[in-house]
């Protein structure tokens, strides 16, 4: 966990990007990814309608950095400076996923204008090396719809192994798991 888990400062840069928290500043940002129908293409199928869904998501987001000490990080686009979306590492707490009650995962979700431009592996890459070596937790999990390919090719370049499909009663979803181990 973060040490200091009332003052979460994150800075990670990559070749392109900054990975840093996520802030109520990120507002318009978030609802742009958010209220996008094909964002949510492989997330059960519900964009945010309000800038106010938006911002309950980052509250959110920002309270598991206070209580959990990590939470996704906010992605910028080091040439523009422009919030391209989110990537980073969760404690899971709120739902059992495959078994799985309290893991971490690896996720990303990126604005659709910055699809395919290798930030989702790019980001990801960073966030596991920070989960490996500054949290030194000893594994990490991650999830996909099964039809979602471009995230499957993504999680398989940044590292993590197939484990199996199955299905998520709750949302009613079929999912792909994934894992990586610390080594």
């Amino acid at each position: 966990m973060v040490e200091n888990k009332e003052d979460m400062k994150l800075h990670i840069e990559t070749e392109r990007l900054i990975l840093r928290e996520l802030r109520l500043t990120d507002l318009e940002g978030m609802f742009e990814l958010d209220s996008n129908p094909s964002v949510h293409k492989y997330l059960g199928n519900k964009p945010v309608k309000t800038k106010e869904e938006s911002q309950k998501i980052l509250g959110s987001i920002i309270n598991q950095y206070k209580e959990r000490g990590i939470g996704r990080f906010a992605a910028i686009e080091k040439s523009s400076g422009h919030f391209i979306g989110w990537s980073g590492i969760r404690l899971n707490t709120e739902y059992n996923m495959n078994g799985h009650v309290k893991y971490y995962d690896v996720g990303y979700r990126l604005i659709s204008k910055y699809w395919g431009k290798g930030y989702a592996t790019e980001s990801g890459k960073a966030a596991v090396n920070y989960a490996f070596r500054i949290l030194k937790l000893p594994e990490l999990f991650a999830i996909t719809e099964i039809g979602n390919q471009a995230s499957h090719n993504a999680l398989l370049k940044i590292g993590l192994e197939y484990v199996e499909d199955f299905y998520f009663e709750e949302e009613k979803l079929n999912l792909r798991w994934y894992k990586i181990e610390n080594k």
